[in-house]
């Protein structure tokens, strides 16, 4: 089986069958242009740079390309990237379908469909109930595939609904843990939070960021589509139970810097905000420490303010490294 990215450590001679997730073209202080990339396989993602690329490099290897790289493994201030030798478009016998390159959710899109329509089925509030059903069947099929993110955390395949349901599973047990809780609302709030990134994102492979995605931003897009909704459905959006739903989505980030245009002034809102963060962080720390040894330190974290992780020699229940 053909080496992956994390399979290489750092100082090994690289050669490699990968995609291109990304591609900036950038002017180093020379004068001259390069290409930051991003290159992808399932193992996971890592940098590199093209340094005085012409034009035609330029043109040819953009995001969803497939490319064979050979280089060197190395460490540039705390993070991985290849010390790039040579790079060129790969062959069809080599293998040039993006979408063998892309990491997967570890859950079927069947599996997370099914055990969502479980947690939509325990809404008892009749409005929200309809909202979620009618928001989530016009995104169904972007909604089970799409990432939540185009880095950080589930930036994978289906990454967007395995988010989504991590984040249920924890409501449920918030809600069976505290009786105050709201349990409708929350898991309304839940299954509704992200699904703008639908309109957000581009999809699966070689993610960007759409032009509502970049001018717009998917808290205020998928509050609209409730509004959309509620109207189609002719309930009223100045309804008390509208509001709350509305309030509870457009609550999540927590912090107006962050996006949210307000800051949450529900239970619900803030425990929402809250599943939200712990999730995120969760699946960045466990897929960083798929990439070390024990005994040593993760890359930078961006998303967890640049910080360092150590994984411990014997820690119980920590994953393999890939």
């Amino acid at each position: 089986m053909a080496k992956q990215i994390f399979d290489y450590q750092n100082g090994d001679e690289v050669k490699l069958t990968v995609l291109v997730k990304t591609a900036e073209v950038r002017q180093a202080k020379n004068g001259n242009k390069f290409i930051a990339f991003t290159f992808q396989d399932p193992s996971g993602h890592i940098s590199a740079k093209f340094w005085d690329a012409s034009e035609a490099d330029i043109a040819q290897y953009k995001a969803g390309e497939v490319v064979q790289v050979s280089g060197k493994r190395e460490l540039y201030q705390g993070n991985p990237q290849i010390k790039l030798y040579s790079v060129r478009l790969a062959t069809q016998e080599e293998g040039n379908d993006p979408s063998k390159y892309v990491e997967h959710a570890p859950e079927t899109a069947d599996d997370m469909g099914e055990e969502l329509n479980d947690f939509i089925f325990q809404i008892t509030n009749a409005n929200w109930n309809r909202i979620v059903r009618k928001v989530l069947g016009d995104h169904k099929q972007a909604f089970l595939t799409y990432p939540a993110a185009k880095s950080n955390h589930h930036a994978f395949t289906g990454g967007l609904a395995f988010h989504t349901l991590s984040i249920l599973r924890l409501a449920k047990s918030v809600a069976a843990q505290y009786s105050s809780v709201n349990k409708s609302l929350l898991y309304a709030g839940a299954i509704l939070h992200d699904l703008g990134k639908t309109i957000e994102l581009s999809g699966p492979v070689s993610t960007e960021y759409t032009m509502e995605g970049n001018l717009i931003g998917h808290i205020v897009l998928i509050d609209e589509a409730i509004v959309v909704a509620a109207q189609e459905l002719k309930i009223d959006p100045a309804s008390e139970d509208m509001i709350m739903l509305r309030h509870v989505v457009l609550a999540h980030h927590g912090l107006l810097e962050y996006g949210s245009p307000v800051r949450p002034q529900l239970l619900e809102a803030q425990i929402l905000h809250d599943l939200d963060e712990l999730d995120a962080e969760i699946n960045m720390l466990t897929t960083a420490y798929q990439r070390v040894e024990p005994g040593t330190f993760t890359e930078r974290l961006f998303g967890m303010d640049n910080r360092r992780f150590y994984r411990p020699e014997k820690g119980q229940g920590y994953p393999d490294p890939k």
